[in-house]
């Protein structure tokens, strides 16, 4: 099972989408279960279920981190250049694929309200909608990363 396949059964499971997406990433590095699902354990639904940017997307850009090479004091600021180049272009091919990186225009409701969960929920958007995503986000990380190493 690839680390997409892994994403889209811990979303499955009832992991969060950002818990799925960072989790599946961070394992390939070394990170212990555990810790890489609660690292992220409020980032989703658009950043504790305010519906603003993407758990997809959040998740990805904290695995796109701890693939940065350096964090002494040093080499940082220069490696963590790089890191947000590489966030960006995440940022811009998740966009080109699905028109946004916001959670409540991905999903066409806003979840932070009782209204758009229900309606959300009603129409089995997380299934029908955050499944490609998750599987979406880790996809193009393994790609950039693949790349970039």
């Amino acid at each position: 099972m690839n680390a997409a396949d892994v994403a889209v059964e811990r979303f499955d499971q009832g992991y969060s989408c950002s818990q799925s997406v960072f989790s599946a990433c961070a394992e390939l590095r070394g990170v212990d279960l555990e810790l890489a699902l609660r690292i992220p354990a409020g980032l989703g639904g658009g950043v504790a279920r305010t519906a603003q940017v993407c758990g997809c997307v959040t998740g990805a850009i904290l695995a796109i981190g701890l693939a940065q090479r350096s964090v002494s004091p040093g080499e940082n600021r220069a490696e963590r250049e790089k890191t947000y180049e590489t966030g960006q272009r995440f940022i811009r091919e998740f966009a080109a694929r699905h028109g946004s990186t916001v959670c409540r225009e991905l999903l066409g409701c806003d979840i932070s309200t009782p209204e758009g969960l229900g309606e959300a929920r009603e129409r089995d958007l997380f299934k029908m909608r955050c499944r490609q995503y998750v599987r979406d986000a880790v996809e193009i990380v393994e790609e950039i990363l693949s790349g970039a190493n």
